[in-house]
């Protein structure tokens, strides 16, 4: 069959209800999709069409658009929606092209999907992402394929066979679980070099340029380092995540998806900020 959501959604509500011990409040896939497309990943903050605000034009919910121009590439985020051509999809399909970048017809999605980081992306929430966006409202809306100066790899890696998600109850595995392969922080927030992230080297040091009807913002040093987050308490930072405003009262600049996240639980911010803790210090580039 090429529609496998009753399949995936009754795994998934049953993996659900295990992990919350039949807790009768345990989100369901849809209910848990809907979060971590809307709020987490914030997969409209590139694929949907947004006003010079940041906040996403009403009825556009992932209708595609352009993102950014870069030397290395010119991004154009796709329609995802049921109007698209995923829905002739099929849900394995689309899940091994958001986990990891192949196409059905064999073609590799290049940056700026961040395919690196969502290869991590526990079996559990890829199923439920992939539930609910079935159940977006079909939006008619072509948009360009993205244009690149830099070669596509043939593959991000090996078949990505199982991934489990992190206990809620360990923050800082749950917090690099939601910063990296959902959440994707890591990505704007680390310097990228020939056109790939280095994360070995600099992750969460920032310093990267946006450019955008806003000027131009550029991307915080994320790190525990001195004139980073060493001088904001735990607190102030899961504040500007889910409010995007400083302590000094200053607002963020988009690309920051501050529209997004701020449907996030102050639980899996305080989470993302435990892990960011974690990171050896780094001098903004």
């Amino acid at each position: 069959m090429r529609r496998l959501a009753p399949l995936l959604a009754a795994m998934l509500s049953t993996a659900l209800l295990g992990a919350s011990q039949t807790d009768a409040d345990a989100e369901t896939p849809l209910e848990r999709g809907a979060y971590l497309v809307g709020a987490v990943a914030a997969c409209g903050n590139c694929h949907s069409p947004l006003g010079p605000d940041g906040v996403p034009v009403p009825d556009q919910e992932l209708a595609g658009r352009f993102v950014i121009k870069l030397p290395e590439f010119d991004a154009w985020a796709p329609n995802i929606t049921p109007a698209s051509r995923v829905a002739s999809w099929s849900d394995a399909e689309l899940a091994r092209a958001i986990r990891e970048g192949i196409r059905p017809d064999g073609s590799v999605i290049g940056p700026p999907m961040p395919i690196e980081l969502y290869r991590g992306i526990a079996d559990e929430d890829l199923m439920a992402i992939v539930a609910y966006l079935r159940t977006l409202p079909p939006v008619e809306n072509e948009v360009p394929r993205s244009t690149y100066n830099i070669p596509l790899p043939p593959s991000y890696g090996p078949p990505v066979v199982h991934i489990e998600r992190p206990s809620e109850d360990d923050p800082v595995a749950y917090g690099a679980y939601l910063a990296g392969p959902v959440a994707h922080c890591t990505e704007c927030h680390t310097p990228m070099i020939g056109g790939h992230f280095d994360f070995e080297n600099s992750m969460g040091a920032g310093g990267r340029e946006f450019p955008g009807p806003w000027g131009v913002s550029v991307s915080a040093n994320l790190t525990p380092a001195e004139h980073a987050l060493a001088r904001l308490s735990d607190a102030e930072v899961v504040d500007i995540i889910r409010t995007g405003q400083r302590p000094d009262g200053t607002r963020l600049l988009p690309p920051m998806g501050v529209a997004f996240y701020s449907e996030m639980t102050e639980r899996d911010a305080q989470a993302i900020v435990a892990w960011l803790r974690t990171l050896p210090p780094k001098s903004t580039p």
